[in-house]
């Protein structure tokens, strides 16, 4: 049993209000953090710390909860830069683009396909995230989805089940047929690897009737809603996902004032997960965190990393952004970046920092958090501990 201090933490978010300052962020100054394996041992202030066996100097610097980025696309192949080109150039973004990912997708090996998001991984655990979710749903055939998810089951305990991304190339003239094979065949092969599912519930892939029957076959083989909503157009997805007590209902980009109310009452159970992003990278309309905040939604930040609308892995440019563009204060996007898509994976080790949690943070070359938004684009991560080591 080794335990590890990391003293001299001139700033450390808890993200508990009890050992803090009161502050949803509970903050605490001149601050020390004892690690016992895997897991947080000790909080408090640095001149109350226990003894342990290793230390580590924070000099000063500010400590955070690992960012929890719920969600994300990273099993894939290819490359979309000539769509980014041209969407920069003038033309408008639209789901269609993701066929190109499948091609590429289909035609890459097991290798190919891990190595790919072992490198995302890495890039994304630099930047500080500690907790990823990522999804299938770039194979769109019963065997590609399937070791989609298996390749992905080997690295995180958030996967998501998303045959239902847009109907495949194959059943182009038979949509039907394929939420059949969604909610047959295809589920049955991919449940045993999942612990979610989603579908993208959108003008040019499934709509409110298809969307329903494909979470509710789901939630049937043991696996918990998640649903893609109202991010191209107003929609059901934000409605039924509140129906069916889905985990986060994720993008809610365009929202009539029933869906944020829905929304709201169900913020106990049904999280919504902004992706800014996506925004960013196709120049469309921000989602309006404000609006969601002072109605009393609970509210998570994510980076959507996917190779087409949304390829960042830095949960701090999503800070960036949410509160340059979406009316959040730093210290509401670091929440949402935080305990925010804790709450969204339905998870209370995770997100904070607290005797129990486990030991995922993140040290900032900076004395405050407030510098995720304040320095945008700067590499301000200095050093990482997921599951109580040090990775980075």
């Amino acid at each position: 049993m080794t335990t590890t201090a990391i003293t001299n933490i001139g700033s450390l978010v808890t993200n508990d209000p009890a050992l803090g300052d009161g502050t949803p962020l509970g903050l605490i100054h001149n601050a020390a953090v004892v690690i016992e394996n895997d897991t947080i041992a000790w909080v408090g202030p640095a001149d109350k710390a226990p003894p342990a066996d290793e230390a580590f100097d924070a000099q000063g610097r500010a400590l955070i909860p690992g960012f929890v980025d719920s969600h994300s696309h990273l099993v894939f192949a290819g490359d979309r830069t000539a769509e980014f080109n041209a969407r920069m150039s003038g033309h408008s973004y639209s789901a269609g683009g993701i066929r190109t990912t499948v091609a590429a997708t289909r035609a890459a090996s097991d290798a190919e396909l891990e190595a790919n998001l072992l490198r995302h991984l890495h890039e994304a655990r630099r930047q500080g995230t500690t907790t990823f979710e990522t999804k299938s749903g770039y194979g769109l055939t019963v065997q590609d989805e399937a070791r989609a998810l298996r390749i992905a089951s080997a690295h995180t305990e958030e996967v998501t089940y998303l045959g239902a991304h847009i109907v495949s190339p194959d059943y182009a003239d038979d949509p039907a047929g394929y939420v059949n094979l969604v909610t047959g065949e295809m589920l049955t092969a991919c449940a045993p690897y999942a612990r979610w599912v989603d579908v993208f519930c959108e003008k040019g892939a499934f709509d409110g009737e298809q969307a329903r029957a494909i979470l509710t076959a789901g939630a049937a083989a043991g696996l918990i809603p998640r649903v893609h909503a109202n991010q191209l157009s107003h929609g059901p997805g934000v409605q039924l996902a509140v129906e069916l007590e889905a985990a986060s209902a994720d993008h809610c980009t365009h929202l009539t004032d029933a869906d944020v109310d829905a929304l709201a009452q169900a913020a106990g159970t049904t999280v919504a997960t902004l992706l800014p992003g996506a925004e960013f990278s196709t120049r469309a309309q921000w989602p309006d965190a404000r609006r969601l905040l002072d109605a009393g939604v609970t509210v998570a930040l994510s980076t959507d990393c996917n190779p087409g609308s949304s390829y960042t892995s830095s949960m701090p440019f999503c800070i960036a952004l949410a509160v340059r563009d979406m009316g959040m204060t730093p210290d509401e996007a670091l929440w949402s970046a935080t305990a925010g898509g804790a709450r969204a994976l339905r998870r209370a080790d995770i997100g904070i920092v607290a005797p129990g949690a486990r030991a995922d943070l993140a040290l900032l070359d900076a004395p405050s958090h407030v510098h995720l938004a304040y320095r945008p684009g700067v590499p301000l991560v200095s050093a990482v501990w997921q599951k109580g080591r040090k990775t980075a």
